[in-house]
């Protein structure tokens, strides 16, 4: 009985290592991916940049870009302004993005999400998803980047929560791609 048990467990792990090994494959991902990493750059952020950086490094930059894929990172104090945009051709570029991200600053009152969402969206190159991260230290901050013209993109949002920020990851200019694949699947039933 033993025996039969222990052939079964190990039949088990085997079945298990082989059928993981898709899981754990390379990036078969066909289409490129744009991100806007928008950082909250007022005073209310302050002490919070290691943990920020840390998090996007290895959420974001280690984790899910690759090789083709285009960053731009925004420091949005009273006026939002870019401090590193380009396309990965290395793990160099990694590393650049990297150390951008812990060299952002906080100071200021406010955070400009609302100036950074539009020119986010119109500099948005059309190849591939284009994903948009807004950092901030207050549900507030975000609330009101959100409001008006901008309240459309919440629908296509996700929140992540920290200890002392959050980060609110939009998909930016899909709505068509969206109504495309409605109309795609609804024509095929």
């Amino acid at each position: 009985m033993e025996a039969r048990v222990t052939a079964r467990v190990l039949f088990g792990l085997v079945l298990i290592l082989f059928a993981g090994r898709g899981l754990y494959g390379a990036d078969t991902r066909s289409a490129y991916i744009e991100v806007n990493v928008i950082i909250d750059g007022s005073a209310a952020l302050s002490g919070e940049q290691d943990d920020i950086a840390a998090w996007i490094s290895g959420n974001l930059v280690d984790s899910r870009l690759r090789e083709g894929d285009r960053i731009t990172i925004w420091n949005a104090g009273g006026k939002a302004e870019i401090v590193y945009s380009g396309t990965l051709k290395s793990d160099a570029d990694k590393e650049n993005v990297k150390k951008t991200l812990k060299s952002l600053s906080a100071g200021g009152d406010t955070a400009d999400f609302a100036g950074a969402l539009r020119e986010a969206a119109s500099r948005s190159t059309g190849k591939g998803i284009t994903y948009t991260l807004l950092v901030s230290a207050s549900q507030a901050a975000l609330s009101s980047a959100l409001q008006g013209p901008s309240a459309d993109l919440i629908r296509f949002s996700r929140l992540e929560e920290s200890r002392g920020w959050q980060a609110l990851l939009i998909a930016l200019n899909i709505d068509s791609r969206i109504r495309q694949a409605a109309a795609a699947y609804f024509a095929g039933t």
